[in-house]
């Protein structure tokens, strides 16, 4: 959808936002975007990449109409947690239609390290045509302490060598979080679909709690592996995607072969590492984020997002990227908080202290493995783990990869991704 025919989209009545600013290219541009940041402009940011969507309804505008040709709308909402000083942030996208019973849960998107539910707004309207056909509902959500979700303190309270203590505390901040929300939003059980970290988290919570889990989908997941050198932590910084995604581009089965070919891929990559890898990894295990880094440089911050932002999203059109660029400065530009729990759950190289691969064994529903071709997250983890479910007695487990797309493979490829999640939310466990 172009942005003109999104903005005629939106219902009468409502105030519509300013463009997105252009990405900073000079000291003036970055003190700009920089003085503006802040919850009002966050929420903007976030407005603006929802409203491609031709069912959101942005707050303030009047009720569907029974002649609105609409299966489904879209709302963002603040989920009210135990604690009043918690709070979610979410998506909701629900039929418009009088609810029937469905077979298929709703689905919730997690995201990943240091992101935000906007990441995944190619994805909701193929998600949400998914949902008006199934009358359910699909949600996505930031994380507490992150995204624009509630930014409170976290400490740890396990001593630095009492791995399992400070795993336990961690996963707990978020995904006992999650609990809450499902319990807040009246939902029996869920179809998880994490990206990277959220990912990790969706399998952590999956295995603490697993009547509230039908399905789980890993894109691109954390944690799985064993090996610390299996991942190369540098490349969600400095690689450029596989700008060449096209239409007629579908997930390909897991193949030994293909596997082998995004390892050879990642081996050079390793190859190519600095010594500056050293001092990444020192001041991660003294649980620096990298976010630090932007909020410390003050003014040169949106800047440093821009040549992030410029060279990470080339598959996005100008206004798109825009809008992603300002999206993500506020993002990390807000006060610090969950960001510094994930040294905790993930050792430099973004290898799990706790490894997803000898957990599987535990679940009991479907899991789906999704890889991107350039992918710098190891897909033997995820051939490893299907086979550990498969000996378990679980053979629900599934793994593909996605063509012309690295570690984001919802954004670099998004009709591949849409594709397979609709395939796979369709998917009963009989099918499997």
């Amino acid at each position: 959808m172009t942005a003109t025919a999104a903005a005629t989209a939106i219902p009468l009545g409502v105030v519509p936002l300013p463009p997105a600013r252009e990405i900073p290219s000079t000291f003036v541009s970055s003190l700009k975007s920089w003085w503006a940041a802040g919850e009002k402009e966050s929420a903007a940011a976030e407005e603006r990449l929802l409203r491609k969507l031709s069912f959101f309804r942005p707050e303030g505008s009047p009720p569907v109409s029974p002649n609105e040709d609409t299966p489904v709308v879209a709302r963002s909402i603040r989920v009210e947690l135990q604690d009043p000083k918690h709070y979610l942030n979410t998506l909701a996208i629900t039929p418009t239609a009088e609810p029937a019973s469905s077979s298929h849960p709703p689905a919730v998107l997690l995201h990943g390290y240091g992101a935000g539910l906007g990441f995944f707004f190619q994805n909701f309207t193929a998600l949400g045509q998914w949902a008006g056909r199934q009358g359910t509902s699909v949600y996505a959500l930031d994380w507490l302490g992150m995204g624009r979700s509630a930014r409170v303190p976290f400490a740890i309270k396990a001593k630095r060598e009492d791995i399992d203590g400070r795993v336990r505390e961690a996963e707990g901040f978020f995904i006992d979080s999650l609990e809450q929300w499902r319990e807040r939003m009246g939902l029996e059980r869920m179809t998880l679909v994490g990206h990277s970290l959220g990912g990790y988290l969706s399998v952590a919570y999956a295995l603490k709690y697993p009547t509230r889990v039908s399905k789980i989908i890993l894109l691109s997941p954390a944690g799985v592996p064993r090996d610390p050198n299996s991942t190369v932590y540098s490349r969600e910084v400095t690689d450029a995607p596989d700008s060449g995604a096209s239409s007629s581009d579908h997930a390909e089965d897991a193949t030994r072969p293909r596997i082998e070919k995004v390892k050879s891929g990642q081996q050079e990559a390793q190859r190519k590492e600095s010594r500056s890898r050293r001092v990444l990894t020192y001041l991660w295990e003294e649980g620096w984020s990298p976010f630090q880094v932007v909020r410390s440089s003050l003014f040169w911050g949106p800047m440093l997002v821009g040549k992030y932002s410029s060279r990470r999203f080339i598959g996005l059109d100008q206004d798109d990227t825009r809008a992603m660029h300002d999206y993500i400065v506020n993002l990390v530009l807000a006060k610090g908080s969950g960001e510094y729990c994930v040294s905790h759950l993930l050792a430099p190289g973004a290898h799990a202290r706790r490894p997803l691969v000898d957990r599987v064994a535990n679940l009991k529903v479907p899991v789906t493995f999704v890889y991107g071709q350039q992918d710098w997250m190891d897909p033997d983890g995820g051939a490893e783990a299907v086979e550990n479910m498969r000996q378990a007695g679980n053979g629900d487990g599934k793994m593909y990869i996605i063509p012309h797309a690295g570690h984001h493979v919802y954004l670099d490829n998004p009709k591949a991704v849409n594709d397979l999640l609709v395939k796979e939310l369709d998917r009963h466990r009989d099918d499997a």
